[in-house]
């Protein structure tokens, strides 16, 4: 017997996203998630402040938590873009850091993520798959960066660190300090930009005192 064989057409491609749109959506998603929290936010909310419809949040992210991963992983770009980790071999290392000092300390201490940390430090138990989801598109993400950064860094003849994950973990707990401890409490002043600058420059030194390669 001869088997049949059945022609299939071709799947139409679907019309193309539009970037504006979706930049339109993941700023409304900056705004609203801060100010009233992943539960208090909602789908119908964040397409009136796009200006878009719900179907056209929909077409962009599945879900709510894919759009809050995506909002978090953009403010994270925003403030820390992908190349600011390229390693430089002809430029000074300590500009280097600064640099990744200066976006990551604009990072954390950002109204929005005061406010995230806030949130998530608020919420349920039960509500525990935020955190995680918070930790893998932000800190993970930027920690994993660094520590490719380092690495490079290293393989340079520019640092000579043993143990690459704690040096990465290392400097940005010192970059948090005191200040950052300060705005999660509410307990303090408008940041001073010689004060920032100071601190961030001292960082920097106190990292490169650690692991420059003698």
């Amino acid at each position: 017997m001869t088997r049949m064989t059945l022609s299939r057409k071709p799947v139409a491609a679907g019309r193309p996203k539009d970037p504006e749109k979706r930049s339109a959506i993941l700023a409304a998603g900056k705004r609203l998630f801060p100010q009233y929290g992943f539960e208090g936010t909602s789908m119908d909310a964040v397409a009136a402040e796009a200006g878009v419809s719900k179907l056209t949040v929909y077409s962009h992210f599945n879900d709510k938590e894919t759009l809050f991963v995506e909002v978090v992983r953009a403010k994270c770009e925003e403030q820390l873009p992908p190349d600011v980790f390229l390693v430089d071999p002809k430029g000074p290392i300590d500009s280097q850091l600064l640099a990744i000092a200066r976006g990551f300390f604009g990072l954390v201490t950002s109204e929005e993520s005061i406010s995230l940390h806030r949130m998530l430090a608020a919420q349920s138990q039960a509500s525990m798959r935020l955190s995680q989801l918070f930790w893998e598109a932000g800190p993970r993400r930027i920690l994993e960066a660094f520590e490719a950064f380092l690495r490079a860094e290293v393989a340079e003849g520019q640092l000579d660190i043993a143990d690459v994950p704690r040096a990465a973990s290392q400097f940005f707990c010192l970059l948090k300090g005191e200040l950052h401890a300060r705005l999660l409490c509410g307990c303090s002043e408008p940041l001073c930009s010689n004060e920032v600058d100071a601190h961030l420059r001292a960082t920097v030194d106190m990292f490169l005192r650690a692991y420059a390669s003698r």
